[in-house]
């Protein structure tokens, strides 16, 4: 199939399939002998893979080494499952991270009249670095 194909198939976009590609995430695609790159079913299982993984927050660099696992028979499941547990932990501390900022938000807000008055408390908390933020 092209690439139109086989993005339409794996949800993934033909930019990001040439990305990947360029970058060895996966092998470059047969060519056709008109030029056009010809991808095999194999090729959009491995495109529909890679998508899922981005999907969960994994890196460009940890999609490697879930590939490299996943075609590898002999593999150990606790090393899939410690890439797992480690994004997870890392999600989980992007989550906290983006409540705090939710939190100070919130507070400054509460601060603002939001009236026609020009003095703002979230603009000097702003301009003072944060003087106001709130864990």
């Amino acid at each position: 199939m092209n690439i139109g194909q086989a993005s339409k198939a794996s949800g993934v976009s033909q930019r990001m399939i040439r990305h990947y590609e360029e970058i060895g995430l996966i092998p470059r695609a047969a060519r056709r002998e008109s030029g056009y790159r010809d991808y095999s079913a194999q090729d959009v299982h491995r495109l529909a893979f890679i998508r899922r993984a981005r999907d969960l927050g994994f890196s460009i660099e940890e999609i490697g080494q879930l590939l490299a696992l996943w075609q590898d028979k002999g593999r150990a499941s606790a090393d899939v499952k410690a890439l797992a547990l480690a994004r997870a932990e890392e999600l989980r501390r992007k989550a906290e991270a983006l409540e705090a900022m939710r939190r100070t938000l919130l507070h400054l807000a509460s601060h603002c009249h939001g009236d026609d008055r020009p003095d703002c408390p979230i603009l000097e908390d702003l301009a003072s670095g944060g003087g106001c933020t709130r864990a």
